[in-house]
């Protein structure tokens, strides 16, 4: 008997807050929201900061964080980034 095994993509995560790539191996049916959830979780972000946090892949906001990444188009290498949704005032 064998287990159904889910593809899994290597991919890079940058979250702009700290500029640290994020080196990932995650489920290609995983979905953009848990993505972007578990970068900020890595960065010390908190889950309830999470709606103020966008993901940008292929220069574009992804807009439904519901579509899995497989959905998305992401492969194996791609890199995403995850950067405030409001730009902040520099002092």
């Amino acid at each position: 008997m064998s287990a159904s095994v889910r593809p899994r993509l290597a991919v890079k995560v940058t979250v702009a807050d700290t500029w640290q790539p994020l080196h990932l191996l995650v489920p290609a049916d995983e979905s953009v929201a848990a993505l972007k959830a578990r970068s900020l979780a890595a960065c010390a972000i908190g889950h309830d900061r999470s709606p103020l946090y966008e993901v940008k892949f292929g220069g574009a906001a992804v807009r439904d964080e519901s579509q899995t990444l497989d959905s998305l188009g992401v492969s194996d290498g791609s890199a995403l980034v995850v950067l405030a949704r409001r730009r902040r005032a520099v002092r």
